[in-house]
């Protein structure tokens, strides 16, 4: 329990970076838990931060317009700020405000803290009493000197806490020491018996909605709802609405550049540390050996994208015998991998294989067999993969492969707004050219590039923009992210061309792809026009 010390013995004092778990030793460093970072008060209104950070709403750095950035369209992305965390690991130091919104669990955990440890006589000072005051020191860091409060609450939690909601204790306070006028562990006892209460309270309130079990590496949403990480993917598999509020999610499937919610992580290792090991080392072991990606049966055939349908004629036994288990064990995923037809090999690509590396895991939408054991599937692509080991199975060829997702959104942007400033000075220094770079382009030109090559295509009557083909594929998507996959998917061009897309981690660089394309054979349709009137004369 917090020891008495004299205040000449305040100099010796080791700084606590981390609360004991479990125990209420130094009351301080648990109400640092829901403090802001910046203005010191218990968190009002949580916002959350792309870093996985917090502050109070009215603690937003100041906001400013951000320019070179055209991806994605979404309110709120034209204006960002400098992050509090900068230059620290936690945070990569520019935000956009329409990536941060209100956090509402951290909001509902700060309100737990309030009812417990605050008081009915909360509206008078609980600080600087002269009568049977406990007295509380720390070394401010703003101030670079020492402080000290008598506090006239009978516990350690509540009068840190009053002084926090005075914004007095900074929540990176230091060298704290409590130096109590009685020595009858009033207060031990009292700051037990609260923090067993806040125990209890914050329990009720950290169930996942999702698994229904301690919330394990918290992830809070767009919406300011918060679930497993692992529990958002699977949601992710299935659905991109919110299994609270039933808003669009908006969020990577794979989550692996989402940072966890920091605050929640926080709370959760303090007052449950025993609960969330038992929860994780449970979680481990489900996931041994039932990851389907160290057995994923591959289909050696043609080039499929996500978010897009491939339709299969099933005829050769070894991938009948494949698609009918894939149906059975009620997954309905395998790989498609096209066919390494000019045997190259690539940087990274697997010797003595006959497919490339990359592939689409295809989930199966509709499963007709024919009598004579033939089959006709439709299946859509979900995500892509890249092959790291193969073996096979009765014939066909199975995986161990990891998933390819793509760059963050805050990369996206940079990326964007880092080509177009640098092509912009260039083009300055020599002057205009006749036509753009693909580099100089904004994300938003590059697609409305290509866009306008499809409209004068079929306008002029393209085959390949045949009516049949556009009720396959459906429209031409206005989504920048989802347009390469149907771009590439009914392009007159060869396989081998559309595989570069496939390994590609950024929108803006499948883009300039697809715009090159459209260049391409644009210059091609003009060489063809011009074909009579050169050999006329």
């Amino acid at each position: 329990m917090p020891t008495a010390m004299e205040s000449s013995d305040i100099s010796s004092s080791e700084e606590h970076e981390h609360a004991p778990s479990g125990t209420t030793d130094e009351p301080h460093l648990v109400v640092r838990l829901i403090q802001c970072h910046h203005c010191a008060r218990p968190l009002r209104t949580p916002l959350r931060l792309p870093c996985g950070n917090t502050v109070c709403r009215e603690c937003l750095p100041p906001v400013r317009q951000r320019t070179g950035i055209t991806y994605p369209v979404a309110e709120g992305r034209e204006q960002g700020f400098t992050c509090y965390w900068e230059g620290t690991d936690r945070c990569v130091g520019e935000h956009c405000v329409g990536d941060c919104g209100v956090d509402v669990l951290l909001g509902k955990l700060v309100g737990v803290f309030g009812d417990v440890l605050a008081g009915p006589e909360d509206n008078i000072s609980q600080i600087e009493s002269n009568n049977d005051g406990r007295r509380v020191l720390w070394r401010s860091s703003e101030k670079s000197r020492f402080e000290s409060a008598k506090l006239k609450r009978r516990g350690w939690l509540e009068g840190i806490y009053a002084l926090a909601l005075e914004g007095r204790f900074l929540s990176d306070a230091s060298e704290v020491v409590y130096d109590p006028q009685v020595s009858d562990g009033s207060a031990e006892s009292r700051d037990l018996v609260q923090y067993q209460a806040l125990r209890d309270s914050l329990r009720a309130e950290l169930d996942c909605q999702v698994c229904y079990a301690l919330i394990l590496d918290p992830i809070t949403t767009p919406c300011g709802h918060t679930f497993c990480q692992k529990c958002v993917v699977r949601v992710l598999d299935h659905t991109d609405l919110c299994p609270i509020c039933r808003r669009k999610l908006g969020m990577p499937t794979s989550l692996k550049e989402e940072p966890m919610n920091r605050t929640i992580t926080h709370l959760i290792d303090q007052f449950f540390p025993e609960q969330i090991a038992t929860r994780r080392e449970t979680v481990a072991q489900d996931e041994m050996g039932t990851d389907y990606e160290k057995n994923l049966p591959l289909f050696v055939c043609t080039l499929s994208f996500p978010t897009m349908p491939t339709f299969l004629h099933v005829f050769e036994g070894r991938y009948r015998l494949m698609i009918r288990r894939v149906v059975e064990n009620g997954n309905g995923k395998f790989g498609m991998v096209m066919v390494n037809r000019r045997g190259r090999t690539q940087p990274g690509q697997l010797e003595n294989v006959p497919f490339m590396q990359y592939g689409t895991l295809l989930m199966i939408e509709r499963y007709e067999l024919l009598p004579d054991g033939r089959s006709l599937v439709v299946a859509t692509g979900i995500s892509r993969f890249k092959i790291l080991e193969s073996s096979m199975l009765d014939g066909y060829h199975v995986a161990r492969t990891e998933r390819v997702d793509d760059i963050s959104l805050a990369e996206e942007e940079r990326l964007e707004s880092m080509e177009t400033s640098a092509a912009s000075t260039e083009l300055s220094s020599e002057g205009s050219a006749p036509e753009p770079s693909l580099d100089s382009m904004s994300t938003q030109e590059l697609l409305l590039l290509a866009r306008e090559f499809l409209t004068n295509q079929r306008r002029s009557g393209a085959p390949w923009l045949h009516p049949r083909v556009m009720l396959a594929y459906g429209p031409i998507p206005t989504d920048a992210s989802r347009f390469p996959w149907w771009f590439a998917s009914i392009l007159p061009i060869s396989e081998e061309e559309k595989y570069q897309i496939l390994s590609a981690t950024s929108v803006r660089e499948r883009l300039k792809v697809s715009a090159k394309w459209a260049r391409q054979l644009e210059a091609r349709d003009w060489w063809v026009q011009q074909l009579p009137s050169i050999f006329a004369s």
